[in-house]
């Protein structure tokens, strides 16, 4: 029988180690909420410190240590309520899991899906059980392991199965100020999907609903919040974005009309043609020349 070598493992790092990183934080002084901006990223981390956790209509009051599921198309802010909180995180892709065979979309996964609270409140037990699965996916990901990958995956997926066991915290009332966080959370969704750093890469949110749909709120909730805030209505401040992105490319970029409109989410030339042209009063072609 033929023997055939093992991979190289450079091949397997330069696949994985832009798709997944893990580590043990601490973090201390600052009170004022933060936002979590890493895009396309999902994110399973452990907090150990009192703090709210704030969506866009409903915050979690996190008490005691906690594991929280977060979605990359779903902002949220966290309000540190001590000057230090401590914990574990680890980020990863979609493309990560699915390319150990797990091949449930993650956004329709229970524990990812938008609309839900997924933070999990862990007694000594359990959390003494999670730190340990982060210690070791933070000692394999040091090891010089062909398939160390793999492994982490593995780890990933018990977190994943360890939750699924578990009842979620329940959200407080919302927000007395939750028109101003609605509208500051949907501005946040927008601008995540941007700059567009290639042409296959298409918007995923392009219309009111789609933003509501993420954010978790009636599209009426969502567009009463925004022209409250804001002055403008969901629509037009979805439309000027993206007139303000298709100029950058046009301007910058060697793109084709097409992969422009394409990744701006038109379903065809003539379509972006007659939007740019009515947001700016030139064609495409003729800001180029």
């Amino acid at each position: 029988m033929k023997k055939h070598p093992l991979p190289d493992k450079k091949f397997f790092d330069l696949q994985a180690q832009n798709q997944f990183n893990v580590q043990q934080y601490a973090s201390s002084g600052s009170l004022e909420a933060t936002p979590y901006n890493r895009r396309d990223f999902y994110k399973i981390w452990v907090l150990i410190g009192k703090s709210i956790l704030h969506y866009a209509d409903r915050s979690i009051e996190i008490n005691q240590p906690a594991l929280i599921f977060t979605n990359p198309l779903v902002p949220y802010s966290l309000e540190s309520k001590v000057a230090a909180r401590k914990g574990y995180s680890c980020i990863f892709t979609e493309a990560f899991l699915k390319a150990g065979g797990r091949i449930e979309h993650l956004q329709q996964s229970t524990l990812f899906k938008t609309g839900s609270d997924k933070v999990f409140f862990l007694d000594k037990t359990q959390l003494a059980a999670v730190n340990r699965i982060y210690e070791d996916m933070m000692t394999e990901l040091a090891t010089d392991y062909v398939y160390k990958y793999d492994v982490i995956r593995n780890y990933v997926n018990l977190l994943i199965h360890i939750s699924l066991k578990m009842q979620p915290a329940l959200s407080s009332a919302p927000h007395a100020n939750a028109a101003a966080r609605i509208a500051a959370m949907f501005m946040e969704l927008l601008e995540r999907q941007f700059p567009i750093s290639s042409p296959d890469r298409e918007l995923k949110l392009k219309k009111a609903n789609d933003f509501a749909k993420s954010l978790s709120v009636h599209v009426n909730h969502l567009n009463h919040a925004v022209k409250e805030v804001t002055g403008k209505s969901t629509s037009i401040l979805i439309s000027e974005r993206i007139t303000h992105e298709a100029q950058a490319l046009l301007k910058h970029t060697d793109w084709s009309v097409s992969d422009i409109a394409f990744s701006l989410g038109f379903e065809y030339p003539t379509y972006f043609n007659n939007f740019f042209k009515k947001n700016t009063g030139v064609t495409p072609l003729s800001l180029r020349r």
